[in-house]
């Protein structure tokens, strides 16, 4: 633990403090591709100048996204400084701690010694940033020959290229059982004296999200501070703002407003979308602290600036990190610099909470390092509805972004028009017609194929309105795009409006809006866009690790963007979800402030919430059963995860020895920073072994057997017997069943076999295990996999 211990040196250093030249950030609009391989925003951007460009490592350049799924046309990106060629590149550099750091001028010297002087006739600084509190290294802009002369250093560990990452409310806190002056929120004082970090696009601190009435200054710990356009409102709610590489820690684009006040935002009365879902908005802990790390641009986020993001707020001393970004594509640990500083940030008591990412439903799970706490998105109980009312009398309930108030007088008829393509073109008559067409192309992060212009098109040649029918691979979730007068409907309910419409001489239909409905159900619904398990690196730990409101969340947004009009928007993704989590994390972390992270992560697991508002259990977006690795242990539960009874811990060492059996000696010393450091001097923990709330197992006949760990942090005297639900055609035995427990902090380790029948031929098994108190109810998820064997366990 000594040895690991260089990865969490509390140095002071950070960014380079040099003045810097402002970097001209160009982002060129493109038009739509042919044949798109996806559908929501920002997918195909990269950087420009590494599009080509594989470093040392031989692999692409990392990208990193913002993980919601509506955004503009996409755009390539160059961040280029002035006098550099196009053959310089960012490179995050990981470097072996120096024997004594000295001064933060004398590390910041020591940094500089690295890198190669300076072109000439330009001045630019090739240093980017430099890091200390996530791990010891810096960021530049070098070419490869330049690199491979710095990689020849003793204090070399290793480099990766610079990535762009993605960024992935007045209803959604009710429907977690969060009500004002009553229960939880009353109980834990709303998350009073947390404070919580995002990574983000910038804050618009003049929201009334962000006002601090009712909230006392920051604890003594707090070291941030305020800077750019932010700064001239920050108070006891906003503590912190900064930017680094980007202009501003103010939000031009609105996604950094947004989820920080459904994080934190305080108690705002009579807020709505554009008249949709009227009420009180107010973030998960309205009454922690915002520190905002402004870090990211319409184009994505740099890896580069994520990991400086990381470690000014350790410095600061921020107690939950919220981080509504996943990269473009999945990388091993050891070479995912993001990934890295947050181990960093766990091991200092930090709770990191980041999005899965809005790859689904088919594609890769973001952001799936153990430490990680990752978050799945889900649908609420309610729905902006709007009815089609066809000619026959059938009624088609749609969802509609933009609603007109329906007038005395009775909603009028259109005929109806089908046009596939949903494009406008000379010779097609829909004037005075409700356009009929399908929104096209998969479910994943590239933004719509059908965008405003498309309907603008239809609208301007004199069209009633539009009924958009929703992607196929999107079921039952309907994510509201702002289109103009549209009504969205599902791929079923579109179907038979085409039905009717080819069965009938005279078609027509009118369109009936009714806001805002609330108790709708099945919900929650995992929802289409969400990204699946398993982990492409680490598949025998079980992720997403939960799940928690994500579609058509309504929260705080800047006054005009080009995304969209404030003071309140409508957004969707795994970016919406996580700032959920890590409110609810703030309000463990307010009631139990001694606890690991790690404690904190399987209080909000084994007390989640397996079945939906019908008592069954929760549905994917198909209306199919949820698998784990859709929704992780469930559906956050924020009253019960205040009192788990039960935890699994781990600390830094357990994560080491993880980190040992999975990556050995070389990952070990990578993401420990310090090549003599060797996996001798620990003990190696297989994936399956880790003391994780969730237990992933190979699937096979002959047993299996994992051992877990338990902490009481209930009552002291308590007693806990075993509950397993479990498919005929798997055999799990455990051991002890009966867990006595005669004070608090007293830790049991259970074992527990799990093996196949002999006629099995399933591919995979899901069951789960619960210790039941007369007070508590602490749930594992099972997940048994064929094929999940050595060297992974």
């Amino acid at each position: 633990e000594e040895a690991f211990a260089a990865l969490h040196r509390a140095s002071t250093a950070t960014t380079t403090k040099r003045k810097r030249k402002k970097h001209l950030l160009l982002c060129a609009v493109l038009p739509p591709p042919a044949a798109p391989s996806s559908s929501l925003p920002l997918a195909s951007f990269h950087h420009h100048h590494l599009s080509s460009s594989h470093g040392i490592l031989g692999q692409p350049p990392d990208l990193t996204f913002l993980a919601h799924p509506h955004a503009p046309a996409p755009a390539v990106c160059d961040d280029l400084g002035a006098g550099l060629s196009p053959n310089h590149s960012t490179y995050i550099v990981l470097l072996r701690p120096p024997v004594d750091a000295g001064s933060d001028e004398d590390h910041r010297w020591w940094q500089d010694s690295f890198l190669p002087t300076p072109l000439a006739g330009s001045d630019e600084p090739r240093l980017i940033h430099t890091y200390t509190d996530v791990f010891t290294g810096f960021a530049a802009r070098l070419t490869e020959a330049e690199l491979a002369l710095v990689s020849k250093r003793a204090e070399f560990v290793r480099a990766v290229p610079n990535q762009l990452w993605r960024p992935t409310t007045t209803h959604t806190q009710e429907f977690l059982g969060l009500k004002r002056d009553a229960g939880l929120w009353r109980d834990t004082n709303y998350g009073e004296g947390v404070i919580i970090g995002v990574v983000d696009t910038g804050i618009y601190a003049a929201h009334p999200s962000f006002d601090d009435s009712g909230i006392p200054p920051p604890p003594s710990k707090w070291k941030g501070s305020c800077h750019g356009t932010a700064a001239a409102h920050c108070n006891n709610k906003l503590i912190g703002a900064k930017f680094i590489t980007v202009n501003d820690s103010g939000d031009v684009i609105g996604h950094g407003t947004h989820t920080s006040s459904t994080a934190a935002g305080n108690f705002v009365s009579g807020a709505s979308a554009q008249g949709l879902g009227r009420g009180t908005a107010a973030g998960t802990a309205p009454r922690a602290h915002l520190a905002m790390y402004s870090m990211c641009t319409l184009c994505g986020c740099d890896s580069a600036d994520i990991v400086a993001g990381i470690d000014e707020a350790i410095k600061d001393g921020v107690d939950v990190l919220s981080l509504s970004l996943a990269p473009v594509f999945d990388v091993e640990f050891s070479r995912d610099p993001v990934v890295i500083g947050a181990l960093s940030a766990v091991a200092k008591g930090i709770v990191v909470v980041a999005a899965a990412g809005n790859n689904g439903p088919e594609f890769f799970i973001a952001n799936s390092a153990p430490w990680l706490l990752t978050v799945a998105a889900g649908s609420v109980d309610r729905s902006f509805e709007t009815v089609v009312q066809l000619g026959n009398g059938n009624h088609i309930n749609g969802e509609a972004f933009n609603q007109v108030s329906n007038s005395s007088s009775k909603p009028k008829p259109f005929p109806l028009y089908v046009d596939k393509h949903c494009k406008s073109s000379p010779g097609r008559n829909v004037a005075g017609k409700i356009v009929i067409c399908h929104s096209t192309g998969p479910m994943n992060d590239t933004g719509p194929s059908i965008n405003k212009s498309d309907i603008s098109g239809i609208m301007s040649a004199g069209a009633a309105g539009v009924v958009l029918i929703n992607r196929k691979a999107a079921g039952f979730t309907t994510l509201l795009e702002d289109y103009g007068n549209v009504v969205q409907v599902t791929v079923a309910d579109g179907n038979n409006i085409i039905e009717y419409v080819r069965t009938t001489s005279k078609a027509s239909a009118k369109v009936i809006y009714k806001n805002t409905v609330l108790g709708v159900r099945p919900s929650p619904t995992v929802a289409a866009f969400s990204s699946r398990g398993p982990s492409t690196f680490s598949p025998g730990v079980l992720k997403p690790d939960i799940l928690a409101p994500g579609l058509n969340v309504i929260a705080a947004w800047p006054p005009l963007t080009m995304l969209g009009s404030g003071p309140f928007h409508i957004k969707s993704g795994t970016s919406m979800s996580t700032p959920h989590v890590s409110g609810v994390a703030a309000l463990v972390k307010s009631s139990h402030p001694d606890w690991s992270a790690a404690g904190i992560k399987s209080a909000i697991l084994t007390t989640a919430d397996i079945t939906d508002s019908t008592g069954g259990p929760i549905l994917d977006e198909q209306h199919q059963r949820a698998t784990a690795y859709a929704m992780g242990a469930g559906h956050v539960n924020p009253t019960k995860a205040i009192d788990p009874g039960l935890v699994y811990d781990l600390g830094i060492t357990e994560y080491a020895g993880y980190i040992c059996a999975l990556l050995g000696d070389q990952g070990l010393a990578v993401i420990a920073g310090d090549p003599m450091l060797s996996c001798k001097m620990l003990p190696k923990i297989p994936e399956a072994q880790l003391n994780y709330p969730t237990i992933t197992v190979p699937l096979k006949k002959k047993p299996f057997t994992v051992n877990r760990t338990v902490t009481n942090v209930g009552p002291e005297n308590s007693i806990y017997t075993l509950k397993m639900e479990v498919p005929k055609s798997l055999t799990v035995r455990v051991y002890p069943e009966t867990l006595v427990f005669s004070k608090a902090g007293e830790k049991i380790t259970y074992s527990m076999m799990v093996s196949r029948h002999r006629n099995g031929r399933e591919k995979s098994l899901e069951g789960s295990i619960s210790w039941v108190s007369s007070k508590h109810v602490v749930r594992s998820p099972i997940v048994a996999v064929a094929g999940l064997v050595s060297p992974l366990l």
